[in-house]
């Protein structure tokens, strides 16, 4: 049994709102938001870790790139726990990097730097922690995307409508690069 929380974004939720309170939560049980054409669960966040970190889950198929970005006060580790994913990220100098991370493959994308990803394989999921010292971003994903109760993958992708965009990344320290060009890209 697990116990089951509202929140202000959803009616139920199984992370409890404040910090120090100890919780397990079953696979796939988190708060979940469609965005695209990709399922993300939030299983930890600022709530519960008093802006120190979160976690959650990015599951989708193959696809489009996600557009370039960065967080100028968050670090993002990306940790593939099925499948691939082609990650581009751009150093404070300049130089860019592309990788394909496997099943048990890392990346580390420091604050400032731009990066993207893109799903290279059908059911590919990557585990996300991020930290910093302006709090963390998951409900950036519910707030630009759709809450869900589904599990699975959204029927139809998720496209935000136009306003979001120029709202709700700004809140959750994302910052859009639609400019930005990929000198690696594959």
């Amino acid at each position: 049994m697990t116990m089951e929380f509202a929140r202000r974004y959803r009616s139920r939720s199984h992370i409890p709102a404040e910090p120090g309170k100890p919780y397990f939560i079953e696979k796939g049980m988190g708060d979940r938001a469609h965005l695209f054409t990709d399922l993300v669960t939030v299983y930890a966040g600022g709530e519960q870790t008093e802006n120190a970190f979160n976690f959650f889950t990015v599951e989708g198929p193959k696809g489009d790139i996600i557009p370039a970005h960065l967080h100028s006060d968050t670090y993002e580790v990306f940790y593939i726990t099925d499948g691939a994913v082609r990650l581009f990220v751009e150093d404070l100098e300049g130089e860019q990097y592309e990788k394909v991370l496997t099943t048990g493959d890392f990346g580390f994308v420091p604050k400032n730097c731009p990066h993207a990803y893109r799903i290279e394989r059908h059911h590919s999921r990557v585990v996300g922690v991020a930290a910093g010292p302006g709090g963390t971003f998951e409900r950036f994903f519910e707030n630009l995307g759709a809450p869900t109760e589904e599990l699975g993958l959204p029927r139809e992708p998720y496209v935000p409508e136009p306003h979001k965009f120029g709202t709700v990344p700004q809140q959750y320290d994302v910052r859009f690069l639609p400019d930005h060009q990929w000198r690696t890209e594959s």
